[in-house]
C-alpha cells in the first residue's frame, strides 16, 4: 500500500502548526547585509527544540566572519538517524536580503492573506527564500519520524543544514560546515521551489572596481583628475559588452545567457570639489558552459583596456566573491526521479528538471562530489513569488505540497516503498 495517503494526511494534521512555525522564523529579522542572524539563529534553535529535536549550534569564528563582510555566523545542524543508509541532508538559509520599500504588508509580520483564485499566501522577507524550506523541511522529517513510528522501515538518516551566509556567498555556512567535517552528507537537496528540480545554475562573480584621480576644486575642474568622469567611461564600456554577451547562449532549459550588472557606486568628496575616487561593484553571472577564470580575465581585460586610455587614472580591480556554476553529479538522477514523480502525483503535473539563472549554497556540495538537486516550497519563477522584492509572499497550497513531496521522496530514497 502507498505511503503517499499516510504523508498527506500527517502533514495536513500539522499544517496549522508548520505555517505557525514559518510565521515565528519570518518575525525575526535576519538582513544579510548586515549579517548578524544569531537572533534568528536562536529562535530557530528554541523552535526546533520545542519539537523535540536535539540542535547542534555551530559558531563560526570571528574572524573567518568578519573575512566573509559578516558579523555573526551560526550553523544548524539536527540529525536522525533511522537505520543504516545513506545520510541524506537537506539545507536551507535563514538569511535574507533588506526588506526595502513598497511593502503592502509588514515585511516581518508573518501576515497570511486570501490571494483570489489562489487561496491564502503568507507574506514576509525570507517566507520564499528560503525560510519556508525551514518548515518544508522539518515537517518532511516529522513525517518520516511518524511513518517510522507506525513501522515502516527507514534505512538512512536525516539531517537538517540550517545556514545563514547565503546572501554572503555561502563560504562560512555550508562549505565551512563540509570543511570542518561536521558533515559528510551521500545525498543533499538545497531549497528551492516546488514545480521543477532544480540541477544546474549559474555561477557569479563580484568585483569592484575602485576609480583613484585627484581632488580639485570644481570652480577650475581642470586643477584635479576627475575620478568620476573616468569611471563613466568604463561603465560605459562595461555596459556595451552585455549585447555580446546575450549572444552566449546556454543549453541548460531554464538559463539563457550571461548577464552584467553594476548595482552599487560610491564616490566624491562634494559637491564642489573635483572626485577622486569612484568605486563601483560588478555582478558577472556565468552560465554552467563558461570558464569562470576565462570570464574573470575577459571582464578583468576590458576594464584594463579603458583604464589605459585615461591620463593621470590609477584603476584597481578587487574580487569580492566568487560562485562557481552547479552541474548535475552521477547520483542526482535519483533525487530527481523521485521528487518528480512525487511531486506529480502532489501536484498533479508533471515537474520539470531545469537550470536557473541564479547561484546558490548548493554548489559547495557539489564541490565536495555530494549530488545535489534544488526543491522546495515556492512557485514557478522567483518573479512570482516577489523575492528579493517587496511583498515577497508564499502560496500555503505550495508548502503543503512541498512538505509531502519532500517526505515521500526521502522515504523512498530511505527503502520505503511509497
Amino acid at each position: 500500500m502507498s505511503l503517499l495517503p499516510q504523508i498527506s494526511a500527517f502533514v495536513d494534521a500539522e499544517f496549522s502548526a508548520e505555517c505557525a512555525f514559518l510565521a515565528e522564523l519570518v518575525k525575526v529579522p535576519s538582513d544579510n547585509p548586515p549579517g548578524d542572524c544569531a537572533a534568528h539563529a536562536a529562535r530557530a534553535r528554541q523552535l526546533l527544540e520545542q519539537l523535540g529535536y536535539t540542535v547542534e549550534d555551530h559558531v563560526v569564528p570571528d574572524q573567518t566572519v568578519h573575512a566573509a563582510g559578516m558579523i555573526s555566523a551560526h550553523n544548524l545542524i539536527v540529525r536522525r538517524r533511522f537505520g543504516a543508509g545513506p545520510t541524506i541532508a537537506l539545507n536551507a538559509h535563514g538569511d535574507v536580503v533588506p526588506p526595502g520599500l513598497g511593502w503592502t504588508q509588514p515585511p516581518y509580520g508573518g501576515e497570511i492573506v486570501e490571494e483570489p483564485g489562489h487561496g491564502p499566501a503568507m507574506y514576509g522577507r525570507g517566507v520564499a527564500v528560503s525560510k519556508s524550506d525551514f518548515a518544508s523541511y522539518t515537517w518532511a522529517l516529522r513525517a518520516l519520524e511518524h511513518l517510522a513510528a507506525k513501522g515502516v522501515a527507514l534505512k538512512g538518516s536525516i539531517e537538517l543544514h540550517l545556514t545563514y551566509d547565503e546572501e554572503a556567498g555561502g563560504d562560512i555556512g555550508p562549505r565551512w560546515l563540509l570543511e570542518q567535517n561536521l558533515s559528510k552528507p551521500d545525498y543533499a537537496i538545497a531549497a528551492g521551489f516546488s514545480y521543477a528540480v532544480t540541477t544546474a545554475h549559474n555561477g557569479c562573480l563580484h568585483l569592484e572596481v575602485t576609480v583613484r584621480g585627484r581632488q580639485g576644486h570644481a570652480a577650475m575642474p581642470e586643477s584635479g583628475v576627475d575620478a568620476l568622469a573616468a569611471a563613466t567611461q568604463i561603465l560605459q564600456a562595461l555596459y556595451d559588452s552585455r549585447e555580446a554577451l546575450k549572444r552566449r547562449r546556454s543549453s541548460t532549459p531554464g538559463i539563457q545567457h550571461p548577464t552584467l550588472n553594476i548595482g552599487l557606486i560610491a564616490g566624491g568628496i562634494n559637491t564642489n570639489v573635483v572626485p577622486d575616487k569612484v568605486s563601483f561593484r560588478i555582478d558577472r553571472r556565468m552560465i554552467p558552459e563558461e570558464s569562470v577564470d576565462a570570464a574573470e580575465a575577459e571582464l578583468r581585460a576590458l576594464i584594463d583596456a579603458v583604464a589605459a586610455t585615461l591620463p593621470g587614472i590609477v584603476v584597481e580591480q578587487r574580487r569580492i566573491l566568487l560562485a562557481l556554476p552547479l552541474v548535475k553529479l552521477p547520483g542526482a538522477e535519483k533525487l530527481v526521479s523521485a521528487l518528480q514523480r512525487h511531486g506529480e502525483a502532489v501536484f498533479g503535473l508533471a515537474i520539470a528538471e531545469h537550470g536557473v539563472p541564479l547561484y546558490t549554497d548548493a554548489r559547495h556540495y557539489a564541490a565536495a562530489g555530494i549530488p545535489i538537486v534544488l526543491y522546495g516550497a515556492g512557485p514557478r519563477t522567483l518573479g512570482e513569488a516577489c523575492g528579493h522584492a517587496a511583498d515577497e509572499h508564499l502560496r500555503l497550497s505550495d508548502l503543503r505540497g512541498a512538505t509531502i513531496t519532500v517526505a515521500a521522496a526521502l522515504a523512498e530514497l530511505l527503502g520505503a516503498a511509497v
